[in-house]
């Protein structure tokens, strides 16, 4: 997943996921990355605020060498295996702390085994957990039409947290291209996510990714991601879907099994940090960033369609002379990060910083363009909006220039608005 505050495109991490934590969101949905000390805890809230749902990060994963052979059942492993994965009672093993929780790799890659269909498995590799750790299991499955990648990996969140909600989330075609999403709730009061996409959103190579989010009402969060090719990147395509069907999907996600595997504690990087002495509180975005800036456009330029909600949103719109995106982020409390994104940027009189930039659409789509009108304010106040040649960042510009000229971009970015709208 790319650094918080990417010079050369603040939205970076809202593009991928999400997927989750998704996210490179499996950018990516690939368990979300943990975070480590203060700094880091609150680089990583702040890279999530930017998140589009969808994203995901890198499983971590131990090899275990050999092949296993899936049996016609679909119910493989011995009678140990078969013990371990079992079902029972969540209340029969002791609870009391992160390391009682801990799961081994070859429970992780065994457990799996019993839920896929009759078929054939090589490179199996997991990573057990504890604590904040997330649990894990990869391997290349073939029911005779093709080898396809499978991961799978566990967490707990806060339930109804902004986490729990951003994991079963369908994503926003503008961002993420995909064929088809559904979220829906399930008889136990679980919310199952399940994505239809592409591993590259520009579609450079035809790699196919179905994903399936569950969180439960307790916190338990279940990721699992197939791929038409025996891995997700970089891989030769093997067949022309990945290899469960939705509903195969589903079953595995939505299994007993994983819940009695899930870690104890939330490896939540939303979770708020501990302070040995009590601070003041800090100011914090109270509004719609989406709504504020479709009242502050040119009239000339005509909403097509909106999106997003609290400090990030966009807006396409049409001048007359083709559709154009136009993202908008606030983000308080950034005051410590000047000398890192604002490295010579002009100063107002009234010290607020201004940095405007064109650079090129980083994409995919062809022609693309992205003018940016950065700033932050001497309260620590950073509204940076960007906008495109095209109604999307993966698709063909449409038009020779964004709709908006730097200068309107850096107007409405230093727009009196935005102050009034912090707690």
């Amino acid at each position: 997943m790319p650094t918080a505050h990417q010079e050369n495109d603040p939205f970076e991490d809202r593009l991928g996921a999400a997927l989750r934590q998704t996210g490179d969101t499996f950018d990516t949905d690939r368990p979300a990355l943990i975070a480590a000390g203060h700094h880091r805890g609150r680089t990583l809230r702040l890279r999530r605020r930017a998140a589009v749902a969808g994203g995901a990060a890198s499983i971590a994963l131990v090899g275990i060498a050999g092949a296993l052979v899936l049996p016609g059942s679909g119910s493989g492993g011995d009678a140990r295996e078969q013990q371990a994965v079992g079902s029972g009672p969540r209340t029969s093993a002791p609870a009391t702390s992160a390391a009682t929780r801990a799961v081994s790799a070859e429970r992780m890659i065994a457990t799996l085994r019993q839920l896929l269909p009759e078929g054939a498995v090589s490179g199996a590799e997991g990573s057990g957990g504890g604590g904040v750790a997330t649990p894990s299991v990869r391997l290349v499955y073939d029911d005779g039409e093709g080898g396809g990648a499978i991961a799978v990996s566990l967490n707990r969140v806060e339930p109804g947290s902004r986490t729990a909600r951003e994991a079963i989330a369908c994503p926003d075609k503008v961002y993420v291209p995909h064929d088809s999403c559904t979220s829906s709730r399930l008889s136990d009061g679980s919310v199952l996510m399940l994505f239809q996409g592409y591993e590259y959103p520009d579609r450079r190579v035809d790699t196919r990714l179905w994903r399936a989010e569950l969180v439960t009402p307790e916190g338990e969060q279940i990721s699992v991601s197939e791929w038409n090719a025996e891995a997700e990147k970089d891989a030769p395509v093997t067949r022309p879907e990945p290899p469960l069907s939705l509903q195969e999907l589903r079953k595995v996600a939505t299994a007993s099994q994983w819940r009695a595997l899930v870690p104890a504690e939330a490896g939540d990087p939303n979770k708020p940090e501990t302070t040995t002495q009590p601070s003041a509180p800090a100011a914090t975005f109270n509004g719609s960033a989406v709504d504020t800036l479709v009242t502050l456009l040119p009239k000339k330029a005509e909403v097509v369609s909106k999106g997003g909600e609290g400090d990030f949103g966009y807006v396409v719109v049409d001048d007359g002379r083709g559709q154009s995106l136009v993202q908008i982020n606030v983000q308080p409390r950034m005051g410590d990060v000047a000398g890192e994104l604002f490295t010579g940027a002009g100063t107002l009189p009234d010290g607020t910083l201004v940095s405007t930039r064109k650079t090129p659409g980083e994409k995919g789509g062809e022609g693309v363009v992205m003018w940016t009108a950065d700033t932050l304010r001497t309260d620590g106040l950073r509204v940076v909006i960007s906008a495109f040649n095209s109604g999307s960042q993966h698709t063909a510009a449409t038009r020779e220039a964004p709709a908006l000229t730097l200068g309107q971009l850096r107007e409405l970015a230093l727009d009196p608005m935005w102050p009034t709208l912090l707690d």
